[in-house]
């Protein structure tokens, strides 16, 4: 039999949840709500993965799902010293950024978010990361201890930027600026 053998426990109906380290907490505690955003973010970014066409950014993608797997992990686990989510995932992203980065046009204006439907998914996920950082910060700010997962979803949210506007240059698009006067 696998890890998980029962989907529907009924251990939850009165409000509260089992974390993966067997404690039990209100589904109002922070770590539940940051653990529902990476959650979303996560089924979004196999959303936005369902749209690309180019494999190694498809594995590129999925290899962050995988991040996001162990930070949940980690953040699942808060009573053990599990670490899943390391440092050169946090690089990783550095690296990616900068290498995209350095291609791209520098930014005159705040750009629209739009593009084809894998540009806009992007747009959106890199939104989604922007709440779910903040809610790391919330658990930060409870006592949590949050390993790296901060300055991940930090140096996410901007892979996502940078990551749309190279597909969105790369298709022959024109990026929309910001006009403050429409």
């Amino acid at each position: 039999m696998g890890r998980i053998s029962k989907v529907t426990t009924k251990t939850g109906d009165n409000g509260e949840t089992g974390l993966g380290d067997g404690s039990r907490v209100s589904k109002t505690h922070p770590l539940v709500w940051f653990l529902g955003e990476i959650d979303e973010l996560n089924s979004y970014l196999g959303r936005a993965i369902s749209s690309c066409n180019k494999d190694a950014i498809v594995l590129e993608l999925q290899s962050i799902q995988q991040d996001l797997f162990n930070m949940g992990g980690e953040a699942s686990m808060p009573q053990t010293e599990i670490k899943l989510l390391t440092k050169d995932r946090v690089s990783f992203l550095e690296d990616r950024i900068a290498n995209i980065n350095e291609k791209l046009p520098p930014l005159e204006e705040f750009i629209l978010p739009g593009g084809d439907e894998f540009c806009s998914r992007i747009h959106v996920l890199r939104a989604i990361c922007r709440r779910v950082e903040r809610y790391c910060v919330q658990a930060k700010e409870e006592g949590i201890e949050i390993r790296y997962w901060l300055l991940y979803l930090n140096r996410l949210s901007d892979y996502f930027f940078v990551l749309s506007r190279h597909f969105s240059l790369e298709d022959g698009d024109d990026e929309i600026h910001w006009d403050r006067n429409k």
